[in-house]
């Protein structure tokens, strides 16, 4: 089978998918060639994601990982959101097909987007390093 059971049941049913209208940070990423665009919002409270919600347009394995990445970061510091990695999201999903490895990445890079824009509308300092550019790495 070429996707697991993890995979399958985020992609039929995901958790948190909606928008916050009050969300702290707010990330966007990916582009319309590619065909897969997420978006993260986060409610933070004394450091915290006390909320988390998403929006895809894309595959089911960016769907999956988009589900996967808010539940591995609701009610977590943000020092340890701000690790998340795509290896962790691929992880906790069982794996996910090769060429289906970015769709990883790119939530990896909405939730680091959501805490940047977080960190820029509250004038907090970070490590610019903690932030690469942003790029849609595995889109043809």
């Amino acid at each position: 089978m070429l996707y697991s059971e993890k995979v399958m049941d985020h992609f039929r049913h995901p958790r948190n998918v909606g928008i916050l209208e009050d969300a702290d940070g707010v990330g966007e990423v990916g582009n319309a060639k590619c065909g897969d665009i997420m978006k993260i919002y986060l409610k933070i409270d004394h450091d915290t994601v006390t909320d988390v919600k998403f929006e895809t347009f894309g595959c089911g394995s960016a769907i999956a990982s988009s589900s996967m990445a808010t539940e591995m970061i609701k009610g977590k510091p943000l020092t340890e959101v701000m690790g998340l990695t795509n290896r962790a999201v691929a992880q906790a999903l069982d794996g996910l097909p090769a060429h289906k490895l970015h769709c990883s990445v790119l939530a990896e890079e909405a939730v680091k987007a959501a805490l940047k824009d977080y960190y820029d509308r509250n004038h907090l300092p970070y490590d610019p390093q903690q932030f690469p550019e942003i790029s849609c790495e595995g889109c043809h």
